[in-house]
């Protein structure tokens, strides 16, 4: 069968753009170096948020709206979840306050220690293994399997298609020398779940943070930011440090079984690149450097490839 659009790259952002090309019509290939469940986008804790600046605004709008439909179904990896949103930066609440569901703002003497604004509501939680095992499935529904192949240069793929989708994320330095792109390492706890069921985030003015996502019978805990680090060992002093700060918060965490440690390498770049060029004779489409917000960017990032080839 004839191939229209090959999809480099099988985290979110790549899993999501070629299910909305293949709904679209298009027949879609994608090609990954990983297993979706071996991509950063697996070590993702993940909670919804919105972004400050367009285009990234619009995104999130998006995917809101498709993570919200998704959490009517378990399978998918996606639910509603309360939780707490807390940050050190200023005495106000961010701008986009009051568009959360089910929102309202703490009382200063909610707030922890050294934390200045606080708002409670009720947001898209996505267990990622699960969810990227949905994506995946929902790709294969539209006749669409992820080949595990690894690409080092797109001329390979644009020999195959008119169209290549470039969704490699930290990958996009090497692949198509974009120095912009820079690895962001990040480390995840995940611990036996002891009861704990909302959620907590906390936003701070630095690399180190304590924030908690339940998803059943587990936690997943963080956080932590290393600029320019390459490498994707657990670091055991970066987990001990992510434990403490999350058993401070919520003490039931700190006697709680440790499962696994997850290490990811954020793809940031000063501004996602989502943009067209020309490769002999195919359309490349770039779709990559969304740093931390890849889960919450992805259905409006895909639709905008989608709307792009039109």
């Amino acid at each position: 069968m004839a191939t229209d659009v090959i999809v480099v790259g099988a985290g979110v952002m790549g899993l999501s753009a070629g299910i909305r090309l293949a709904e679209s019509g298009a027949r879609v290939r994608v090609l990954s170096a990983e297993r979706p469940r071996d991509t950063t986008s697996a070590v993702a804790g993940a909670m919804w948020g919105p972004d400050f600046t367009e285009p990234g605004a619009g995104w999130t709008r998006t995917t809101l709206a498709e993570l919200t439909r998704l959490a009517a179904d378990p399978a998918t990896g996606v639910r509603l979840c309360r939780g707490t949103q807390t940050s050190d930066f200023t005495d106000q609440p961010p701008p986009w306050w009051d568009t959360l569901p089910e929102v309202r703002l703490c009382e200063p003497a909610e707030l922890r220690p050294g934390m200045r604004t606080a708002l409670r509501s009720t947001i898209p939680l996505v267990e990622m293994p699960r969810y990227l095992d949905h994506l995946t499935a929902r790709l294969a529904d539209l006749g669409t399997e992820v080949e595990i192949r690894r690409v080092g240069s797109l001329t390979e793929p644009a020999a195959e298609a008119g169209v290549v989708v470039n969704c490699t994320g930290v990958g996009a330095r090497d692949l198509v020398g974009d120095d912009g792109v820079r690895a962001w390492w990040g480390q995840h706890v995940v611990v036996e779940n002891p009861g704990v069921t909302e959620f907590y985030y906390e936003a701070r003015a630095g690399s180190e943070w304590a924030s908690y996502f339940p998803h059943g019978d587990h936690v997943v805990l963080g956080g932590i930011i290393r600029r320019d680090v390459w490498d994707r060992d657990p670091d055991a002093l970066a987990g001990e440090g992510i434990l403490a700060r999350c058993a401070e918060v919520e003490p039931r965490l700190a006697d709680a079984g440790v499962i696994e440690h997850r290490v990811g390498l954020r793809p940031w770049r000063a501004a996602p690149r989502l943009e067209s060029e020309r490769l002999g004779d195919a359309l490349v489409v770039h779709n990559y450097g969304s740093g931390g917000m890849g889960v919450c960017h992805s259905w409006g990032a895909a639709a905008a490839v989608r709307d792009l080839l039109g």
